[in-house]
Order: structure tokens, then C-alpha cells, then sequence
């Protein structure tokens, strides 16, 4: 996860779609090939505190949170758009990266994607990170 991208309100790539996957619930996939480097989403978040964050962490909505942390802030937010429903995935094929300024995420492809084929990023920030994460990845 890196900070960047200008923000210029939700856009959603043409083609994007959420689809049941087989073992994970929901998924995002696209009907179209994209090349490397695709801006495929950049979507608002809403920003919270630690104190709601505790709030947050008794709810399914925890499953759906990220870390927010500009200036080292320990603050979350949930994404609007599509973001929360990207699997995760130790062989990502996007990565996200805050904009910490406009208060928004936004998905990139890290490689060629074929059509159909489902959109992941790794939860761990960097789409290449092989850390374990915190839950059982299928």
C-alpha cells in the first residue's frame, strides 16, 4: 500500500463486476483484459477514530475496515466502491494505495489480467508481501 493517485471523485472501471467466488463470498472480476499498470478503481473512504474503531471490531464490519494512518494517526475507514470486496491474495494482481490528502483508495493492476479473471490485492499493504496474514487464506 502506497500513498497516491489524485482524487477527482468515485470511478469504477467499465466492466468491473462483483461475482460470488467459489470458496472466498464475493469477489471482484472484470469482463475485459487490462494491462499492467490500470487504474481500475479510486473510491472515497470514511475515516474513524481508534474509539470507533473499538466499536467497529465487535461488528462483521471489522472484515471490511482498513488502517488509516497519516502522520502516523491510528485511525481506520471503510472504502466505499467496490474496495472492500477485493480478495485477498499472496500473488496479488492490483495493489491499493491511499490518498491520505482526498480521502480516497484507489486500485491498480500489477500485471496483465485476463477477462474474467478475478482482482485481488494483498492485505498486508504491498502486493507483493508473502507474510502470513491473520486469518486462513484459501
Amino acid at each position: 500500500m502506497r500513498e497516491g493517485f489524485l482524487f477527482s471523485g468515485m470511478r469504477i472501471r467499465p466492466g468491473i463486476y462483483i461475482q460470488q467466488t467459489e470458496k472466498k463470498g464475493n469477489g471482484v472480476f472484470t469482463k475485459n483484459a487490462l494491462p499492467a499498470g490500470t487504474i481500475v478503481e479510486v473510491s472515497p473512504v470514511i475515516v474513524m477514530t481508534a474509539d470507533e474503531r473499538k466499536l467497529l471490531d465487535q461488528t462483521l464490519l471489522h472484515d471490511y475496515i482498513f488502517e488509516w494512518q497519516p502522520g502516523g494517526e491510528d485511525l481506520c475507514c471503510v472504502a466505499q466502491g467496490y474496495i472492500s470486496v477485493y480478495n485477498h491474495s499472496e500473488n496479488a494482481n492490483c495493489e491499493y494505495f491511499m490518498n491520505y490528502k482526498n480521502k480516497a483508495i484507489s486500485i491498480k493492476t500489477t500485471r496483465d489480467i485476463a477477462a474474467g479473471e478475478e482482482l485481488t490485492v494483498n492485505y498486508n499493504g504491498d502486493w507483493n508481501n508473502k507474510e502470513p496474514v491473520w486469518f486462513n487464506a484459501v
